[in-house]
């Protein structure tokens, strides 16, 4: 490998002294890949020895800043514009940058052959995510999608953040209109996969549900394709008819009682979920178990179920997947319940679409207290939809008994709402609304994360 490495370091020295540029193949590129494996977009969190990969986006040209990523210590630059190739034999000529990003990840993914989960759909995604890969990592050495890195950048670089040793990886990929799931798939080409639910996401961009439907369900096709495995979970909609293609499936659902358990078909019950969700199941000696997770309303139930189902089909003992959902502490604005002074505060303000506003708003009816108001911010990224989606919201938050009803952001300005709290953004909401006024309230805060509603929480 050493041998390779001052070879292909050699070659780029002759080349830059005669003035010759040439593209790099993805096999030469993945031999200095393994030199140096840390991978970087951003010149800004270069790390010494790394590799810059200069992608451009709709205001910027990583090409621009390839020169400063290689000051800060990175030992190659990725560029695409062929008069940096000609000045300094460390800037390394592709055709396409991002291209040559995503083979690089699909090339390195061919090398391995461990599990490699796949996980798309309309909610939810990023906590099932977090609690599937504690469950594997208690007994696997496992690696996951970093916070939301789940598109067409994301995704190669979670993939080429696995190191050889790995024993499972568990992949997130978001999309916002069809192909792009079918797109990622034949880059992390997963052997296991799921879909945590089928609703009203980024219906702009798939036009409608219907294409929600074809767009997520190509997880399945890839699965299908390549003979893998689904885990289906029968209590949502639409997911079994979908996953039909699939010969291999295991399956899971809500149990009416703790003793449902058949192989590679397994029921989690629903104990409680006021504040936080609380479950059983039994494992494979019909032996009872019950997780108290920290996630707050029904709607984690699912998240939760597909974490044990998962953990139970790779064989973790049940008391460490008990261990790795009760140690789970929801982070970054999503299903956080909050004190602050009197007042109980549901924070859910990284995502918003209508499936999962309706869900938090069915969840604060059955939380129990005297007082509840609900802040519900903007979703984005509806379309033709918008109007009649965000007026069904308002309508459904009115039949649900609230104190108050505070609508923000600009979609829900123009659905003439008969309702005196109405802001145009956050900070409209926080000169017009005084929180430090209001005691011993249940409040819900629920939004797209454009609309930035967690400001609301924030002094001046």
């Amino acid at each position: 490998m050493k041998a390779e490495y001052l070879a292909f370091t050699a070659l780029f020295f002759i080349i830059a002294a005669i003035n010759v540029t040439i593209m790099l193949d993805i096999e030469s590129l993945y031999s200095i890949y393994q030199a140096h494996p840390d991978v970087f977009t951003d010149s800004r969190k270069v790390k010494k020895n790394g590799l810059f990969f200069a992608l451009k986006g709709d205001s910027f040209d990583g090409n621009q800043f390839a020169q400063k990523a290689l000051e800060e210590g990175a030992a190659y630059a990725i560029v695409d514009d062929p008069k940096l190739a000609q000045n300094d034999s460390r800037m390394l000529l592709v055709q396409d940058s991002l291209l040559t990003l995503q083979d690089l990840a699909r090339f390195h993914r061919q090398q391995f052959a461990i599990p490699f989960v796949g996980i798309t759909g309309s909610n939810g995604k990023t906590t099932t995510k977090e609690l599937i890969s504690r469950v594997l990592s208690k007994k696997y050495d496992t690696y996951f999608t970093q916070g939301n890195y789940n598109n067409h950048i994301g995704v190669p670089l979670t993939i080429l953040s696995i190191p050889g040793a790995a024993e499972m990886a568990v992949i997130e990929m978001g999309a916002n209109h069809v192909k792009e799931i079918a797109f990622l798939c034949s880059i992390s080409q997963p052997t296991h996969g799921l879909i945590t639910n089928i609703g009203k996401a980024h219906l702009e961009g798939f036009g409608g549900l219907e294409g929600v439907k074809k767009g997520k369900s190509e997880l399945y096709d890839s699965l299908a394709e390549n003979n893998g495995i689904a885990f289906v979970n029968k209590s949502e909609r639409f997911l079994e008819s979908l996953s039909t293609k699939v010969k291999q499936q295991v399956t899971y659902q809500k149990a009416s009682n703790e003793s449902f358990f058949n192989k590679n078909d397994y029921g989690v019950q629903l104990l409680s979920s006021a504040p936080f969700v609380n479950v059983v199941f039994t494992d494979k000696n019909q032996k009872k178990w019950t997780a108290h997770s920290q996630l707050a309303g029904e709607y984690n139930f699912n998240n939760i179920s597909t974490a044990i189902a998962i953990g139970l089909f790779f064989e973790v003992e049940s008391s460490l997947i008990i261990e790795a959902i009760e140690e789970y502490l929801p982070q970054n604005n999503r299903s956080q319940i909050l004190k602050l002074g009197t007042n109980t505060i549901i924070l859910d303000a990284y995502n918003a679409n209508p499936s999962s506003m309706k869900e938090a708003l069915n969840n604060l009816e059955r939380m129990g207290s005297e007082r509840k108001i609900a802040i519900l911010g903007d979703m984005l990224e509806l379309g033709e939809y918008s109007t009649e989606e965000h007026t069904a919201i308002f309508e459904l938050a009115k039949t649900k008994n609230l104190n108050q009803i505070i609508l923000v952001g600009q979609e829900f300005a123009k659905i003439n709402a008969d309702n005196e709290f109405i802001f145009q953004n956050v900070d409209e909401l926080k000169n017009g609304w005084d929180l430090e006024k209001i005691e011993d309230t249940l409040i819900l805060i629920k939004g797209s994360r454009g609309i930035k509603l967690e400001k609301v929480l924030l002094d001046d």
